[in-house]
């Protein structure tokens, strides 16, 4: 570390020796030393002609090398039908966009070396062309609008209804930890009131929604194969974003605004981890909203099962109330304090 900052030093104090030149040769044109001036000019010319062409040159194989060397981490397993779509209008669109790049950096460099400064040239004086100024208006406008069309019908496809079989996952942030809810065997969630939220009750459930009563929380997600998946989300405290990179699924957790995202899984997690040859491979849920000092911690295992092994393992789940009897007997001298309140409002009234 100590020998590549020397270099580094060295290397700038060369730049610095040569950048004072160059003023000493502007301030020379200034003062009227023209001879030495354009001579010095031709040369820093020359050079910088050719070194703006070895830059195309070896910036351009550096990208290029970098772009396949980096090809498997960029590009991870695609595990959704979703994930198909999004990559499809994803790579459409860097094949556009890289062949306009790479066409404008060659001519930039290109340009800059041929048409370096000359003593016996003139620049050419071209004032205005309609025909020229329609087809490179056109011709980007056109291709913008196919691509956001693209797009339009890409993100229509993917924030759809999702089919009344669909699996309902509900998804919860808050400050460090995923917390996730199943509607259980009625397939509805029981509804949820943030007054309602405790130490123990942290999703604020409403227990005396008899839609409550199944509901269970596990400490992972499973879903199964092939099915339509529905994640209902929604954050406890701050802004979150639930991100699983394998499904190219992403979507904010908003406090007080519900967020949903439907997807099908194609891959189990046994598949893929045939198909990366880690044993030890999962899907995870991560959080890719930085929410505070914990936000590192915001991690959640998924599992995709096949639809029999996730029938199983749903079988063997076990309704949260069950676990925490406690809240029954919470809501239900909730529920009489409640109804003593109305009596004596109702009898003040008379």
């Amino acid at each position: 570390m100590i020998t590549f900052a020397i270099g580094l030093s060295i290397v700038l104090l060369f730049v610095i020796l040569f950048l004072l030149f160059r003023i000493g040769t502007l301030a020379s044109i200034f003062r009227g030393s023209t001879q030495r001036a354009v001579g010095t000019t031709k040369t820093s010319n020359k050079v910088n002609g050719v070194l703006l062409l070895l830059f195309l040159i070896v910036g351009g194989a550096a990208f290029f090398w970098s772009f396949a060397d980096s090809w498997d981490e960029m590009n991870q397993p695609i595990a959704s039908v979703h994930g198909e779509w999004t990559d499809s209008l994803f790579w459409t669109t860097m094949i556009v966009i890289g062949i306009v790049f790479v066409i404008t950096q060659i001519l930039l460099f290109w340009y800059s070396y041929k048409y370096q400064h000359k003593d016996d040239k003139r620049a050419y004086y071209y004032p205005h062309n309609n025909k020229l100024e329609i087809v490179w208006t056109m011709i980007p406008a056109v291709v913008m609008a196919l691509l956001v069309f693209a797009g339009w019908k890409t993100w229509t496809n993917i924030t759809s209804a999702a089919p009344a079989d669909a699996v309902v996952v509900e998804v919860m942030g808050k400050q460090f930890n995923w917390m996730v809810r199943y509607p259980g065997a009625d397939n509805k969630l029981g509804t949820a009131n943030f007054r309602l939220i405790d130490a123990t009750n942290e999703f604020g459930v409403d227990f005396s929604d008899p839609n409550s009563m199944d509901d269970f929380m596990p400490r992972e997600i499973h879903v199964p194969k092939g099915k339509p998946v529905l994640l209902k989300i929604r954050s406890r405290d701050v802004i979150h974003s639930v991100f699983l990179p394998h499904f190219r699924l992403k979507m904010d957790a908003v406090p007080g605004m519900p967020t949903k995202f439907w997807f099908v899984p194609t891959k189990t997690t046994d598949e893929m981890r045939t198909e990366t040859g880690n044993p030890e491979f999962n899907y995870e849920l991560a959080c890719t909203e930085i929410c505070g000092r914990g936000h590192f911690a915001m991690r959640f295992i998924l599992v995709v099962d096949e639809p029999e092994d996730y029938e199983a393992w749903l079988a063997s789940q076990q309704p949260f109330i069950e676990q925490n009897p406690q809240l029954l007997t919470k809501f239900a001298d909730d529920a009489k304090e409640q109804l003593v309140l109305e009596k004596s409002t109702e009898n003040a009234k008379k």
